[in-house]
Formats: structure tokens, C-alpha cells, sequence
């Protein structure tokens, strides 16, 4: 059985590859650009890299971290960036007397300025980098750190920028399409259908979605993809609809504003919705979502929202205002590295520690990184409701269970 570790109480001569792995939790006091849960990486467009920024370290520990994030980048961009670099600053506060000094670098949200931040944080004796956000700016700061043999753990949800030394700490929409998918299957589903968006993060959820229902034994009874011409969703949802006679449920993957329209465009075309299971992914959090009558029962995959109330609880004493959704993914970066420092030794940050089976419990549940950089976390089902999700199927406790 996991047992999580408090922050404020770490537990000390964890084994590095136990059944149990080193565990971080948020203290329990009450635990951005783009959706959080699973959509595309929040881009900033690759601006020139801005002026060269003050240096910032917060902590006295032994151990330095990097942090590379668009502090400067306009717009939501910057502001995401400010209140991620809080969120840490929040995670270093709560855990007692941690060995770390986080040296903050502003990369302006773009290439360039991600692979000189990189380059600022590893010539200062960075032993791990955390971020940058977009998927742009993360090979450049990649390239940097694998010259050094430092790891990075980066925060964009698209998984073509993982790979060696290079992890993930997002929300990706292919776990949240096979925690939807198991979940189906378990109730009995076993004739899928879907219907998604002609884009690159429906490319990655026709893969992952594929992919789980052949594992679960499914059969994929229907599919279409439809463009951005939202005009054209209509002869999309009538060339579906005769393949969902032998369907049980239906994945509609996109954003609330989107999935609301898609709902309305099958109910247009005679589908009898109330007859599938509707599945969605985490982008699915969202109030348009929750206002639609078409899609209300739907079932999607997110963390359980319990975590982040604790923590922005937490996050509006100390800073008078709310946290983005992502910011959730600094206060954890910056926990686990501290939490590592404390118990793993001279191996904190290797690959072996990094990716340990047993994972790691956050403010948004368990992950746990892969060797090939991309992550799993152990997502709650979620139940569309007119005030909101609830919880149909709570998140798991361990990994492999």
C-alpha cells in the first residue's frame, strides 16, 4: 500500500526502487494558457528572446534547481509564468527546511531564450532543470542540459519533446483517454465509437484511443475526424450517425466550447445521445460543458479536483489571488526534487530514481514518469452535472494495483 509523505515530514532511506517508491503529497491543510487536462501545449509563438534578466535564486540549499519559465512572455503566457513561479516558491515554503536553491530563469516564452536560460542555470551548477512550458522551447533546453548530463522535467502536454533525460510533468490526453477507456470497459462497454477534431491533439487521442480499446478487447464500431469549419460538423455528425446504431459509447475529445457543438450536431442528425455513453478527456472541465443539456451523464478523465481546492486555498492566502490550473505542475516539480534531495542521494535525479514503477502522489494524485520521458498519472472519473463534474470512480491509490 502507498503512504504518502507529507512535505513537511519526508520520509528518510526510502529505497530507490521499492514496491513503494518515495511518495510527496501536499501538506493536509485543506492539497493558464490552454486547458490543463490533456490539450494542446499553451504556445506563446517564438518571440525573440527579450533582454537578459536579473538573476533570481530563492532558498539557501546545497542542491540548485533550474527553472525556466516565460516570465516575460505577453499575455496569458506571462501571467501563467508568474503564477507557476509563485506556486514553487509556495512548494519550497511548505517543505521544511529543504536542500535546494531554485535559480529562476525567465526564457520569454521561446527557443531561443529557453536554451540561454538552460545554458545560464547549467554554467551555475544546476543538477536539475524544471520547465520550460511550451513544446517550442523545450529542445533547446533539452540540448543543453544532455550536453551536462542533467535531466530536465518540462511541463508542455505535448509528448513529442519527451525522450531521453527529457520527462514530462503535464497533463497528456493519452492518459486521460486510457483511464476513460478502462473505466468504459469495466462497466461493461465494449462497441466504441468517436468522434474528433482534425488536429494534432486528435491525432495523439485516435492513437491513444485505438490503442485502449484493442488492449480492453473493444472493437471500433464508428469514426470520423471534422475540420475547424465548424459549418461542416453537421454532415460530419450525419455520416457518424448510422454507425452509432451499434455503438454503446462515443468519444467526443475538444474543447467546451467545440464538444457543446459536436453534442448539439449528432442530436441534429437524429442521434438518440442518451442511448451512448459519452466519454470525454480533461478538456471536458469546463462550464460550457457542464451547460449543455446534450451532453449531461458524459463521462471524462481528470485529476480529482479535491487536490487543487486545497491548494489554491493555500495559494490565495499567500498571494491574494487564484492560481492558473497548471500551476499545480511547478508546486510538484519543485516538491519531488526537494523530496529527492532529501532521501536518494548522490543518485537524487538518475534516470533509475526518476522513473521509479511506484511513481510519486502530487496535488493532482499519482504520476509517474516513463523511460521514454512521457508520464502516467492515475486520473478520477468524472460524471457531467449541471453545476459541475463529480466523481463517478475515484483516482487510484497505487500504480498497478
Amino acid at each position: 500500500m502507498v503512504a504518502p509523505v507529507s512535505p513537511k515530514s519526508p520520509r528518510s532511506g526510502t529505497t530507490r526502487r521499492s514496491a513503494v517508491g518515495l511518495i510527496l503529497s501536499a501538506p493536509l491543510v485543506a492539497g493558464c494558457a490552454g486547458s490543463p487536462f490533456g490539450g494542446g501545449s499553451p504556445g506563446a509563438g517564438d518571440q525573440p528572446a527579450g533582454p537578459p534578466q536579473q538573476p533570481s535564486a530563492v532558498g539557501s540549499g546545497h542542491v540548485k534547481v533550474g527553472l525556466l519559465l516565460p516570465l516575460s512572455a505577453a499575455g496569458n503566457a506571462g501571467a501563467a509564468a508568474q503564477s507557476m513561479r509563485n506556486a514553487a516558491e509556495l512548494a519550497l515554503a511548505e517543505f521544511q527546511n529543504p536542500n535546494i536553491q531554485l535559480l529562476i530563469k525567465d526564457d520569454n516564452g521561446s527557443a531561443q531564450g529557453a536554451q540561454q536560460g538552460a545554458q545560464q542555470a547549467v554554467d551555475e551548477g544546476t543538477e536539475i532543470i524544471l520547465g520550460p512550458l511550451f513544446a517550442q522551447s523545450v529542445p533547446g533546453a533539452a540540448q543543453v542540459a544532455r550536453n551536462r548530463g542533467i535531466p530536465v522535467i518540462a511541463f508542455s502536454t505535448d509528448s513529442s519533446v519527451a525522450g531521453r533525460g527529457v520527462y514530462l510533468l503535464s497533463f497528456l490526453p493519452e492518459s486521460d483517454v486510457t483511464r476513460i477507456v478502462d473505466y468504459a470497459a469495466s462497466t461493461g462497454k465494449r462497441s466504441f465509437a468517436a468522434l474528433l477534431p482534425e488536429n494534432a491533439y486528435g491525432n495523439v487521442v485516435e492513437a491513444a484511443f485505438k490503442q485502449a480499446v484493442a488492449r480492453k478487447g473493444g472493437r471500433m464500431v464508428a469514426f470520423e475526424k471534422y475540420g475547424a469549419d465548424r459549418s461542416m460538423i453537421g454532415a460530419t455528425a450525419s455520416s457518424i450517425s448510422e454507425g452509432l446504431k451499434s455503438a454503446d459509447s462515443l468519444l467526443l475529445a475538444d474543447d467546451g466550447d467545440a464538444v457543446s457543438s459536436v453534442a448539439d450536431a449528432l442530436v441534429a442528425a437524429g442521434v438518440n445521445l442518451k442511448r451512448l455513453q459519452l466519454l470525454g478527456t480533461g478538456l471536458w472541465d469546463n462550464p460550457r460543458v457542464f451547460a449543455s443539456a446534450n451532453l449531461q451523464g458524459g463521462l471524462y478523465a481528470a485529476p480529482d479536483p479535491s487536490g487543487f481546492r486545497s491548494f489554491s486555498a493555500r495559494y490565495r492566502a499567500k498571494y491574494s489571488g487564484d492560481p492558473v490550473r497548471t500551476a499545480t505542475l511547478a508546486y510538484d516539480s519543485v516538491a519531488l526534487v526537494a523530496a529527492l534531495a532529501r532521501t536518494q542521494g548522490g543518485q537524487r535525479f538518475s534516470p533509475e530514481v526518476l522513473t521509479n514503477p511506484s511513481g510519486f502522489a502530487g496535488i493532482d494524485g499519482l504520476f509517474r514518469f516513463r523511460s521514454d520521458g512521457t508520464n502516467e498519472r492515475g486520473l478520477a472519473v468524472m460524471r457531467v452535472g449541471p453545476t459541475g463534474g463529480a466523481i463517478a470512480a475515484g483516482s487510484p491509490k497505487s500504480f498497478g494495483a
